[in-house]
């Protein structure tokens, strides 16, 4: 069985039809989305002129029986903690939105499809990198 942690650079390159994005999740058996990601769509969302759209969209990708939605826990917080002070210990800083995504990542022992380089600076995860281009 497949499993990937979606990073919302892969969704955003999914809805454009990028086919590094569309062929990698048309493959994969379970899409593990974070509230941390979903956050980032929509304030995206919130920002453009097709709101309603994109919202409609995501909800149909979230009713897939592929999709699922972690809870952030004590759990999630602790790894976050983990990471973030390697991160900072090795000189190596991150946006704190990717820190969660990778802190839920590694408590769920998911790897994360991303096209952000900068989840290749968290050795605590897998990273399943694709070029957008």
């Amino acid at each position: 069985m497949t499993r990937l942690l979606l990073d919302t650079s892969v969704y955003i390159a999914a809805k454009k039809n990028l086919p590094a994005a569309a062929e990698t999740l048309a493959h994969v058996d379970e899409i593990v989305v974070t509230p941390i990601v979903l956050g980032e769509l929509r304030a995206g969302f919130l920002q453009g002129s097709k709101t309603e759209t994109n919202e409609r969209e995501l909800r149909a990708f979230l009713d897939s029986p592929r999709v699922t939605i972690p809870p952030l826990d004590e759990e999630t917080a602790g790894r976050y903690a983990i990471i973030r002070t390697a991160l900072k210990k090795a000189g190596t800083p991150i946006s704190t939105n990717d820190i969660w995504i990778a802190a839920s990542a590694m408590q769920y022992g998911l790897p994360i499809l991303t096209s952000d380089a900068d989840f290749k600076k968290i050795p605590q995860v897998i990273v399943h990198h694709f070029s957008p281009a």
